[in-house]
């Protein structure tokens, strides 16, 4: 814990001194230059919080996690968006993204630009990606890739300016891909992966890393020694296998809905380590920073603590009638804390969430293998 304290405080004067910070999100890095001084202080005050446990953070949060839409062109197995949202649906506004960005914008380092649905179904999206970008906020988002074999999604994706984006292919052949991706058309996704590559040779755009993301299950795990030559004959920059989480706090009653069917055999593709009784291995101390450092904007403006509240029963206000800033100091955000710092499993957003197992921390252990096929950012 000391050692940990103080490797954290000899960081934070390092990037005191060199306006330089490096934040990791899915095993890649993303490097920001000549950051100010305020904003540096802010995420040295919001990492502290973190740390901490504080009901009351000393600082605002870093990042963000947005929202675009509900609505999404597949059918994935055990998606919420598949079996229905307990909530009403719709695209985020322009003007909610834009007020959320008015008075986050100095505080921001990271946009995570997904959250429930197919982002880019809403219309603004690329306004939206291109109003953070403004304010010197990188973008990250994660698509289906449909969208991008149409008119001109992958010319419009590039000049928006988004530093990264996430095509999620769990399959190389059409019959594996549509196991998980019900309704997906493999060889369209491929071509929008493509002309997204195309886009960005022919703009000369050191953006956006283009990442193919693979979910490792149980159906396509034989697939995986193919996956860099598949990943290199579409020109992509990263291949990163992810591992399964088949648990949905506990809302699902069957084998088919929570998706354990789905789970690998192999052991390295497997998210949680397991006890004698072949149960997950509960973490005494919850991990999840998220409470200080990333609260989730869904698409009508309220406020959730955590992406992995797809039904909106964790809400903690709503920017149409109130301003981030009193809701993120608010009384109902402190209790959330403090009831998480007391123990995390008397809330139930949190006591089955990845982060309380071994094997389930999102922040560097969900990602089984990264493989960096062209120079990153």
């Amino acid at each position: 814990m000391a050692r940990g304290l103080l490797t954290k405080m000899l960081q934070a004067v390092n990037v005191l001194f060199t306006h330089r910070v490096t934040i990791q999100c899915d095993r890649i890095p993303y490097r920001f230059c000549n950051v100010s001084t305020k904003k540096i202080l802010n995420w040295i005050l919001a990492e502290s919080s973190a740390s901490l446990k504080l009901d009351k953070p000393w600082g605002m949060p870093t990042h963000l996690q947005v929202e675009p839409s509900t609505h999404c062109n597949l059918k994935c197995a055990f998606c919420p968006v598949t079996t229905g949202l307990d909530r009403s649906t719709g695209h985020m506004s322009l003007e909610t993204f834009e007020k959320a960005i008015d008075e986050l914008g100095h505080c921001l380092f990271l946009i995570l630009f997904w959250d429930w649905g197919e982002p880019f179904l809403n219309p603004y999206a690329y306004d939206m990606i291109a109003y953070a970008k403004r304010q010197n906020i990188k973008v990250v988002s994660s698509t289906n890739g449909h969208m991008f074999s149409q008119s001109d999604h992958a010319e419009r994706l590039v000049r928006s300016g988004i530093d990264s984006i996430i095509f999620a292919v769990d399959g190389i052949s059409q019959e594996s891909y549509q196991q998980f991706r019900h309704k997906g058309d493999l060889s369209t996704v491929i071509s929008g992966i493509q002309r997204v590559v195309s886009a960005k040779r022919l703009l000369n755009s050191p953006v956006p890393l283009i990442n193919l993301r693979w979910l490792a299950m149980k159906h396509n795990e034989h697939e995986i020694p193919q996956l860099k030559e598949f990943a290199h004959s579409l020109g992509v920059d990263a291949l990163t296998i992810k591992t399964l989480n088949p648990y949905d706090q506990g809302e699902c009653h069957s084998a088919e809905a929570s998706g354990s069917a789905f789970v690998p055999t192999d052991s390295r593709f497997q998210r949680f380590e397991l006890g004698p009784d072949g149960r997950r291995v509960r973490l005494d101390r919850n991990p999840c920073k998220r409470p200080w450092n990333n609260p989730v904007l869904h698409w009508d403006g309220k406020i959730s603590p955590c992406t992995f509240d797809p039904h909106d029963r964790y809400a903690l206000g709503d920017l149409a009638s109130s301003s981030f800033r009193a809701l993120w100091f608010g009384k109902k955000y402190a209790l959330f804390r403090r009831q998480f710092r007391r123990d995390y499993r008397k809330i139930g957003l949190c006591n089955d969430c990845t982060n309380a197992f071994k094997g389930g921390n999102i922040e560097n252990e969900t990602i089984a293998d990264t493989h960096f096929l062209r120079a990153a950012d």
